[in-house]
């Protein structure tokens, strides 16, 4: 059981007319399934009230078509018709005796209403947040009466639908409240408009309207950004934003409050540490006597106890946590902090919804699966036969293979070629900023060692014949990937023809430690986080860098993770030097030439070393050999070799994660099985219209 140094996490908390079981809480968060797979975005929902939130909250809810904001795929309560799709999460919630919440929000000038063709509209005429040529118009006073209406209308909608918050949502600069309180974006001269106090009315209005709706029976909470983190400029912790608290304090039940834009409030691991927002919050409950609930990325339940203690928080917020371990209240209640999965901040959660998918995750590769393929993160299947399987390769794919099949009851050896655990999952997080990466590794070795039922064996590399000996029934390759070193990626589809060898190097050189001499050029056409972090960690040791990258940005993919924007603020920062929109094209005789990728034109730079940051080859002789010797499987009983992970097709180490466990749940299958793999949300067909 737990010490009782955890209890004040589990007392109970009134939010007006409804009582929280204990102080976690699943803040509002997008999951890129909403109302395109409510059934899917339920049974997530519902997995982490059966994990001990007491909370647990949709995403932002559209409440009229003129807040649409697709492809992106959150909740709605357009209408009556979305009820039962909402209905579904609040009683997944309601099942494990969690309060169910909503996030009623109208997103105002930011939604570009692409489906619905609604011209947006906000406090002044703004362009939209994309790169849309689309401009919204001002609201007028028919405009407010509108929205304040539609509101009410959500409110009651989500009421009805069972649930038990209802939040008003005015943070983030995303929706209509919050565009309202900020100068700049509120450039009117009415009533709604100058003043903090004329800016502060609608979001009171819409306040007080939803509590005379639902109030008598739900809790209103508002959701705030109480700090934009661009100074006196914006709403910030020691002026407006404490302003708007002190003039609103007691109004709503319960204050949500968050730090600038999303990728603030998510800040990336590699540029904020657990509790980073506390500076920014601390001063809320000195000014009201309503509960308040802030995140920032808890993961561990001393620090949750502090924040509480101190008089920081009523309730530990979590979205990035909650997602890696949806059990993490269930197991700090049980004293099972080692079985915790820690959030790693890498945010390819954050990424799925901006790529338009179901949401995903590093550490928990059941997230995003519990409906469509019936996936729980603490359950997994018992073996379906007596065979014996050898794992080969202990990196993030045959870590996670491993742990399964040990959990489901197989009799696992788990052969590594190195000394120690880990692969790239040992490897990465040695360079600047992923040292939390680490818990990857970690999490898996712990849960290792205490399988007794899995053999681990290091400095072990295996040939075929190795294989064929060891008597195995099944064999998972999972001998991870390198990088490539000849220019192969997505400029240069065939090996570049001028390179001198002896000076282009790769991550893998640099993570083992060679030794280059500058100036340096790392030529990144991988695009994730690999460029900048190696281009950093060379900078660091005082080399000459210059970071060459064919996209306009530098580690573009990383938009989606919420972090380009400040790597490339800190390699500016550091003295990288940056050269986008151009290829490395040839290198030699310590020169490199380097091509516009609109024009052609070829231009020399100075180099000694090039880095090459660009695809990865698999490490796959080992399963090839063996595929090629399958006629002496049957003499010593081996059924199947499967490869997974990078050893597979290289990619995050996200989606090896979900390879190992995907292989572990599924090795019994049969190969090349038909049909769709997972469940699907099929859209019902309407009628022709008359």
């Amino acid at each position: 059981m737990r010490s009782s140094q955890y209890d004040i996490l589990f007392e109970p908390v009134r939010i007006g007319p409804v009582t929280a079981k204990n102080r976690f809480f699943q803040v509002p968060h997008c999951n890129g399934m909403g109302h395109r797979a409510p059934s899917g975005m339920a049974a997530m929902r519902g997995i982490k009230a059966e994990g001990g939130w007491a909370v647990v909250c949709t995403e932002v809810c559209e409440i009229h078509p003129s807040a649409d904001v697709s492809p992106h795929s959150h909740a709605r309560l357009w209408d009556d018709a979305d009820i039962p799709a909402l209905a579904r999460a609040a009683e997944a919630i309601h099942r494990y005796g969690a309060l169910a919440g909503v996030e009623l929000g109208h997103h105002g000038f930011r939604a570009q209403n692409r489906t619905t063709r609604e011209v947006p509209m906000g406090p002044s005429s703004q362009t939209v947040v994309s790169y849309d040529p689309v401009q919204s118009r001002v609201m007028d006073k028919q405009d407010i009466r509108d929205l304040r209406r539609w509101h009410r209308a959500a409110a009651l909608r989500a009421k009805r639908a069972g649930f038990d918050v209802i939040y008003v949502y005015a943070a983030h600069g995303l929706v209509t409240p919050m565009q309202f309180l900020s100068r700049r974006y509120n450039q009117r001269t009415d009533e709604y408009g100058g003043s903090l106090e004329n800016r502060v009315r609608l979001l009171r209005e819409l306040i007080e309207e939803t509590k005379d709706a639902v109030g008598d029976t739900c809790a209103v909470p508002v959701r705030i950004c109480v700090d934009e983190l661009i100074g006196p400029s914006g709403l910030c912790a020691d002026g407006e934003g404490r302003d708007v608290i002190e003039m609103l304090a007691d109004l709503p039940d319960l204050w949500d409050v968050t730090v600038g834009d999303w990728s603030n409030d998510s800040r990336p691991s590699r540029f904020g540490d657990e509790g980073v927002h506390e500076e920014y919050v601390r001063f809320v409950k000195q000014v009201t006597g309503k509960p308040v609930v802030g995140n920032g990325r808890f993961t561990s339940p001393d620090t949750m106890v502090s924040q509480i203690r101190r008089g920081v928080l009523d309730f530990i917020g979590a979205a990035r946590p909650s997602i890696a371990d949806p059990f993490l209240p269930r197991k700090v209640e049980l004293g099972q902090m080692e079985d915790i999965r820690e959030c790693i901040g890498c945010n390819i959660c954050a990424a799925a919804d901006n790529t338009y998918t179901p949401i995903r995750c590093t550490q928990n590769p059941t997230m995003g699966e519990e409906w469509r393929r019936g996936w729980h993160p603490e359950k997994v299947p018992p073996q379906e036969s007596e065979d014996s399987i050898l794992v080969v390769g202990a990196g993030p794919a045959g870590l996670e293979c491993a742990v399964t099949l040990g959990k489901r009851g197989y009799q696992v050896m788990l052969a590594e070629a190195t000394e120690e655990l880990g692969g790239r999952a040992v490897r990465e997080p040695r360079l600047p900023g992923l040292a939390v990466w680490g818990r990857v590794r970690e999490y898996r070795v712990e849960q290792l060692h205490r399988l007794a039922n899995v053999e681990v064996f290091l400095a072990s590399p295996m040939t075929a014949q190795d294989v064929l000996d060891t008597g195995a029934n099944r064999v998972v390759v999972a001998t991870g990937s390198r990088w490539r070193r000849d220019g192969v990626a997505r400029y240069h589809r065939s090996p570049m023809t001028v390179l001198d060898d002896r000076s282009v190097f790769t991550p893998d050189d640099i993570m083992d430690g060679t030794a280059v001499s500058g100036p340096v050029i790392v030529y990144d056409d991988d695009h994730y986080y690999m460029g900048g972090v190696i281009a950093e960690k060379l900078r660091l040791q005082g080399l000459e860098v210059t970071l060459v990258t064919p996209a306009p940005l530098v580690s573009a993919w990383t938009v989606n993770t919420l972090e380009q924007t400040r790597i490339q603020r800190r390699l500016l920062q550091i003295g990288v030097r940056i050269r986008a929109n151009e290829a490395l094209v040839a290198f030699q005789d310590g020169e490199a030439r380097l091509a516009c990728t609109f024009t052609g034109t070829v231009q020399p730079q100075p180099a000694k070393a090039v880095i090459m940051v660009t695809a990865r080859l698999q490490n796959d002789t080992l399963y090839d050999d063996l595929m090629a010797r399958s006629d002496e499987w049957e003499a010593v009983g081996l059924k199947a070799v499967t490869r997974i992970g990078d050893a597979e097709a290289p990619g995050t180490i996200a989606a090896a994660i979900f390879s190992g466990h995907r292989h572990a749940r599924e090795c019994e299958r049969t190969t090349g099985q038909e049909g769709v793999p997972f469940l699907r949300e099929i859209p019902a067909l309407g009628s022709w219209p008359s």
